[in-house]
């Protein structure tokens, strides 16, 4: 522990009342005449949202409810990483690597990590109980300084093995989705013998179709992953090929960075079109302003690029052989069936088909991801 400084955010004033100008004097674009949100974010709702981020979020409410998690900076190859580090309420807590992925922040965590680290808070048994150790990923949030390298996947999941060694842990359980998924997946595969077990919420096997002979329901995945590659990955595109240029517009204009986020937590969360129904408007309006306060737009698209420009995290004929557990959440962007799963992971132990939930699985459905990572250990 000697390497971790404890560490509070705390936003200037200034800051917050630059925001609220900002916000004030918006330019919105004329809306296509189709049906909201056919092009794109919908001009009448992030109206409503730049109006409430105005004059009704309260920053400093969010803010309180992040610092009433412990937090440290550990400095890892020259890189100021940032982590909630909050030890867990039981007989022997076992240390947890959390880890978010884009659009997202800590600020997902928050709901599920007290049902992690005290589970006997939520009816559940103490003997279950994790230490929880949750970074903003290096590029993300608290963890960006301008100007510092950037990193990838690969990259990320070694810094993260060395984080939790200097935080005293040898040896941990993983759980990711999203860029989450794909770190915690190389983590495993670079670093067996650190890691206990992994837990995703996303899987990340190849998308382009393999073999001459798969099955009705391999063929139905692809079809879906093809329309999904279609119409939906647009933004990885961009981010993956253009970063740069991107991020001058979302660094600058705080409307431009919500219109960009918030078209994702609606196609990606299972709310039926309703954002609010599947994620809470302060929650997401909190995840959208550290970005903006921290100015790590531009940073986090970095693993997008770094993904299109090398092969695949885990090669070609290898597979991830610790134990392995995936909660299938019904709304996620992909789906691949569990044939397919197998191909990459060759102990797969528990495989959890939940009845709601999207891609935001720690966002939208705090409980039953906790409850599927808290059972998947105890079997261990």
């Amino acid at each position: 522990m000697s390497d971790a400084t404890p560490f509070t955010y705390h936003v200037p004033d200034a800051a917050i009342a630059d925001l609220r100008e900002r916000l004030g004097r918006t330019r919105l674009p004329d809306q296509a005449p189709e049906a909201p949100w056919t092009y794109g974010t919908d001009v009448g709702y992030l109206a409503g949202l730049l109006a409430y981020w105005r004059d009704g979020f309260d920053w400093r409410a969010e803010e309180a409810a992040l610092n009433a998690f412990p937090q440290v900076m550990v400095e890892v190859d020259g890189l100021a990483i940032h982590c909630l580090h909050v030890p867990g309420v039981g007989p022997a807590p076992r240390p947890l690597l959390l880890c978010h992925g884009w659009p997202g922040s800590v600020f997902e965590f928050l709901d599920i990590i007290p049902r992690l680290t005290d589970p006997a808070r939520f009816g559940g048994d103490p003997a279950q109980a994790f230490t929880v150790v949750a970074p903003s990923l290096p590029g993300y949030g608290l963890s960006f300084r301008p100007g510092q390298p950037r990193l990838g996947v690969e990259e990320i999941a070694d810094t993260f093995a060395a984080l939790m060694g200097r935080l005293g842990y040898g040896r941990f359980l993983a759980q990711g989705g999203d860029w989450g998924a794909f770190i915690t997946t190389r983590l495993a595969y670079r670093h067996p013998e650190r890691v206990a077990g992994l837990h995703l919420n996303m899987l990340p096997v190849r998308r382009d179709r393999t073999g001459i002979d798969p099955t009705p329901e391999e063929a139905a995945h692809y079809e879906r992953v093809a329309a999904w590659l279609k119409e939906e990955t647009g933004y990885q595109w961009i981010q993956g090929t253009r970063p740069q240029t991107l991020a001058f517009a979302l660094t600058d204009s705080p409307a431009g960075l919500a219109a960009w986020l918030v078209e994702k937590f609606r196609a990606w969360s299972d709310c039926g079109g309703e954002i609010e129904t599947a994620i809470s408007r302060d929650r997401m309006l909190a995840n959208i302003a550290l970005y903006w306060f921290t100015g790590a737009i531009g940073a986090s698209f970095h693993p997008y690029w770094a993904r299109m420009h090398r092969p695949w995290p885990v090669p070609d004929g290898e597979r991830v052989r610790v134990p392995m557990a995936y909660a299938a959440f019904p709304h996620e962007m992909v789906r691949p069936p569990r044939s397919m799963a197998a191909t990459m992971f060759a102990d797969v132990r528990r495989w959890t088909e939940m009845p709601r939930g999207g891609h935001f699985a720690a966002l939208e459905q705090p409980a039953l991801l906790a409850d599927d990572i808290r059972a998947f250990a105890a079997a261990l």
